[in-house]
């Protein structure tokens, strides 16, 4: 009886899961939705006054990291203005959700809650998962994979009582020494950023997430930060069509719901001395909505960025955002101050009621498809648990599997004898790596080694007279910083030690780092072997072990192109 009663529940169990995925897939997009008469759209929208209108149009800042005084601001401007929505920065997932159940409550009209999710709530918030990077995900070339993470993320921002991603990031980084997207752009192709960008965000809306392509038309090939100050986009409009573009052209063909507009001087597409692209109606209106058709939420970038403050202080950057044509306005330095501002132009007539009425149905549209008209509370039990399931973690090792990247040579290089004295070195960091743990345990005769990015030159050059010992080496070359950049940090010392060290007939070297890094090691492409991992975590050194030991083998390919020796689309095949 039990043995049956357990089956019949597993049947059950798979019976609902069926059936919840062809309703998810079935549901109407919401490219689609904003074709239809929406009632509980203009019955909102009839019942709220200009200013609360207004209103809906801007999200504002909250974190759970920066304790009590700060959420009860945060939730004084939440009552007061009654904004649109909230984008939530670092903290943690309980109390994310609990502050989101009492932000909640004091509005009218439910909040639509937004965060950075590139590579999933990781992002933004501690005990949860986080994926690899999109440059990561730039060589995997199963799609299926990235359509299997968005699905994922969906559930994860879900869970959470959040309706949209920003993201996925659709830059075409073009240009090594981007201070900004790197890592988070899926290459310099750009097929493959669009199609990758595309399962990524079909996964995400398929189960019911907004998502928002960014930075529109294209932050890849810039070397200055918005964040910072306004990046130059020097090109021609005929480029800007077919490369910046081209991803966010095909994520509209593909029905994304939402893209995020770049603070950029583009002069091809406006000649305004010093206009961000974000508060140009030429481009918004003209080239995103008129030209390319885009149809859904048009989000600005934080509009407390360095790039626009520093041109168009004290709310008049947000006027200006609210008439190009963007739906959301996102992180203005002073809301109360851009609602007044704005709606002084509105009754000046600087904007058609007709545009302004489609605008905020937008808003409140996308909360209707998002199932904000039937709002519910985010419960807190076992939050942590179902944000951190064993399901997820087996695909982060998936996708990791797929990402690893060959370079040069064959099986024979890859995996040593496992008989021979061997070293086993990671550098940049200062304990053991899982690479070389889970390695050690294939070579009897190994002894492990760790150097760090400021070693001093007499010690490393003692560790060098010591490894002439050794018959053969295993390197593993590491990026520990958050946000892993195109040249490591390195001393100038320990970069000369690795040139010496790949000089080793049998040499392995792993590069658990940024791909661009490869070209500041000299004399890498000397290596017996040589593997890109892209970054550094548990998950790729793991990858990287299987594929020495012949048990994985390396199916990525070159997300971006290094140098003349390593180029896009590279991989050595085994």
């Amino acid at each position: 009886m039990t043995v049956l009663k357990r089956h019949f529940t597993v049947a059950l169990f798979v019976i609902i899961n069926f059936i919840a995925i062809n309703v998810s897939a079935q549901k109407e997009s919401f490219i689609q939705s904003l074709g239809h008469q929406n009632h509980w759209v203009d019955s909102v929208y009839d019942k709220m006054n200009l200013r609360k209108r207004i209103a809906q149009l801007f999200f504002i800042r909250a974190n759970t990291d920066k304790g009590k005084a700060y959420a009860d601001s945060v939730a004084k401007v939440i009552s007061s203005q009654q904004v649109g929505g909230l984008v939530f920065f670092q903290g943690g997932p309980v109390r994310q959700a609990d502050l989101i159940n009492q932000y909640q409550k004091l509005v009218k009209v439910p909040l639509l809650i937004a965060m950075d999710g590139e590579w999933g709530v990781g992002m933004r918030l501690d005990s949860t998962i986080s994926y690899p990077y999109q440059m990561t995900l730039g060589a995997i070339q199963d799609n299926t994979l990235i359509y299997k993470m968005g699905r994922h993320v969906a559930y994860d921002f879900k869970r959470l009582g959040m309706q949209i991603n920003f993201g996925p990031d659709m830059d075409i980084n073009n240009n090594p020494d981007n201070p900004v997207i790197g890592y988070r752009s899926f290459g310099d192709n750009k097929y493959s950023v669009a199609a990758k960008g595309i399962a990524y965000l079909k996964g995400m809306q398929d189960e019911g997430l907004l998502t928002t392509a960014k930075h529109f038309p294209g932050h890849g090939d810039t070397n200055v930060d918005s964040h910072l100050d306004l990046p130059l986009l020097p090109f021609t409009r005929e480029r800007l069509d077919t490369l910046e573009e081209y991803p966010f052209r095909e994520a509209i063909k593909a029905g994304i719901s939402g893209v995020m507009v770049a603070h950029m001087d583009i002069p091809a597409l406006d000649h305004t001395k010093d206009l961000p692209s974000t508060l140009s109606r030429p481009i918004i209106t003209g080239v995103l909505k008129d030209s390319l058709g885009f149809k859904g939420l048009v989000v600005s970038d934080a509009m407390e960025m360095k790039a626009v403050v520093k041109y168009f202080p004290d709310g008049e950057a947000d006027v200006k955002a609210f008439l190009a044509g963007n739906d959301v306005i996102e992180l203005s330095e002073n809301s109360a101050l851009a609602i007044k501002r704005i709606r002084k132009a509105i009754r000046n007539g600087e904007i058609s009621q007709e545009e302004f009425e489609a605008r905020v149905k937008k808003v409140l549209a996308a909360k209707y498809w998002a199932g904000l008209n039937h709002f519910h509370e985010v419960s807190t039990t076992h939050l942590t648990e179902d944000l951190n399931r064993p399901v997820e973690k087996q695909l982060v090792q998936q996708l990791s599997d797929a990402a690893v990247t060959l370079l040069k040579g064959n099986g024979q290089a890859l995996q040593l004898e496992p008989f021979r004295k061997t070293a086993i070195i990671s550098i940049g960091v200062t304990q053991q790596t899982v690479f070389q743990q889970q390695l050690s345990k294939l070579y009897i005769y190994s002894d492990l080694f760790v150097v760090g990015k400021n070693s001093p030159a007499d010690e490393l050059k003692a560790l060098l007279k010591t490894l002439k010992q050794y018959e053969q080496v295993y390197i593993s070359i590491n990026d520990t910083r958050l946000r892993p950049a195109s040249k490591l940090d390195y001393s100038t010392d320990v970069i000369s030690f690795i040139t010496e060290l790949v000089q080793h007939r049998n040499t392995v070297t792993s590069v658990f780092a940024n791909a661009y890094t490869i070209a500041g090691l000299p004399g890498i492409e000397k290596s017996g072997a040589l593997m890109v991992c892209y970054q550094m975590t548990d998950d790729l050194q793991r990858s990287a072990v299987q594929v020495i030991n012949r048990q994985l083998v390396p199916t990525g390919k070159l997300s971006v192109t290094v140098n003349s020796l390593f180029k896009t689309g590279m991989r050595v095949n085994l």
